[in-house]
């Protein structure tokens, strides 16, 4: 698949050597993993057969909810890509290029984001006029093809996205050998990286007793501010919105590695109570990775629907649902995991019969810290939560 120099001006970087490099026991298990992907085409071709790849299928026909286990799991539906199939011939091309690419990263020991990898495997095929990938929509999924394939993250195939979440808190990280201490990174607090994996981050030191997940770095800064996490002995995390999967694989590790409880701050809204879902039992899209992502002991703390008239807010904070917030709540009351579970369905209900939404930063009509002196310390001391 590499490039000629006459038609482009420069070769494909994946077919650059590079002095070999020793590689770490987690790299040397997904090489291995890739160099025998590969070998199954090979010895398919050898054997005057049509070469193949079957590639499990990522949709929600081929999701189910693992009761015992408490998280989404990918069934075993796989959807067949053959090379001399005219319809299937540039996902099959485009898949091993993709193994390709991530190949030579962990064989130069370099990592690239998502449009990196992208940029580093385009390019005009030889002999013809057309581009390996037309667009970085087109490259992105088969890049999940690839992971699920393997059964390997993301990161492991030394591939990361941008960065979007922070911590705070009593802990102490080796972060690609350097030592961070959390509990003196500022006001903007430690950026959590996409790679968080043992390898790269380690453990030196916790006194943190659990974790405050809040939703947005606007509430984040106000618990920051307010030294919470020192006064309570614990992490506080955000992931900007819907987190991340390096604040998702953070979070899994502290919470299964040091033992610590994770307790979710979320907006009163179907947005919230997704990001609860994702957090706690896995996504739809990432249902393959959730045995190293989901918390399922995870807590919603709030915000509540009751919590309008408890703390007697004013109604200038009610947002109006709109179509669209309806029909999303009553499609996460029907997810399984919710379907079952009385007090999410009340809690659901309890929303739709208001006929608004609550922010967590509506908190803020009472006092400025009421969220961090008065709402947080109380759910957590009444233990006052949704599971």
């Amino acid at each position: 698949m590499a490039a000629s120099s006459k038609r482009t001006g420069k070769s494909s970087s994946v077919s650059r050597t590079a002095a070999p490099v020793k590689l770490p026991p987690v790299d040397i298990k997904t090489h291995r993993q890739i160099v025998e992907f590969a070998d199954q085409v090979a010895a398919a071709a050898e054997k005057r057969r049509d070469p193949h790849l079957d590639i499990p299928t990522r949709s929600l026909s081929n999701v189910r909810f693992n009761k015992s286990r408490k998280i989404i799991e990918m069934g075993p539906q796989t959807n067949r890509r053959q090379l001399f199939n005219l319809s299937q011939a540039k996902s099959y091309m485009q898949t091993l290029l993709v193994a390709t690419g991530c190949k030579a990263l962990i064989d130069q020991q370099k990592t690239t984001s998502i449009r990196g990898l992208y940029y580093l495997l385009k390019h005009t095929i030889e002999g013809t006029r057309e581009e390996t990938f037309s667009t970085q929509e087109e490259c992105d999924p088969i890049i999940e093809d690839l992971e699920v394939t393997l059964e390997s993250l993301r990161e492991q195939l030394h591939v990361y996205a941008s960065n979007r979440g922070g911590m705070v808190g009593p802990i102490v990280l080796i972060d690609s050998g350097d030592e961070i201490d959390c509990a003196r990174m500022g006001s903007g607090g430690y950026s959590i990286p996409s790679i968080v994996e043992a390898d790269i981050i380690k453990f030196k030191s916790c006194e943190a007793k659990f974790i405050l997940h809040v939703e947005k770095d606007t509430v984040w800064r106000r618990f920051n501010e307010d030294k919470f996490w020192k006064k309570h002995s614990c992490l506080l995390t955000h992931g900007g919105g819907q987190p991340p999967r390096g604040v998702r694989r953070m979070l899994y590790r502290l919470h299964h590695e040091l033992k610590l409880p994770v307790y979710c701050l979320l907006d009163n809204d179907p947005w919230g109570y997704y990001i609860y879902s994702v957090l706690k039992q896995g996504s739809i899209n990432l249902a393959y990775e959730s045995k190293r992502m989901a918390i399922p002991e995870a807590r919603f703390l709030g915000l509540r629907s009751r919590d309008y008239s408890r703390c007697e807010l004013n109604p200038s904070v009610q947002i109006t649902l709109n179509d669209t917030d309806i029909k999303r709540a009553k499609q996460i009351a029907a997810y399984p995991w919710f379907a079952g579970k009385k007090a999410w369905q009340k809690e659901i209900e309890m929303m739709l019969t208001n006929g608004f939404k609550l922010e967590v930063e509506s908190l803020i009509s009472k006092d400025i810290s009421y969220v961090t002196e008065v709402y947080a310390p109380e759910r957590i001391a009444e233990g006052n939560w949704l599971d």
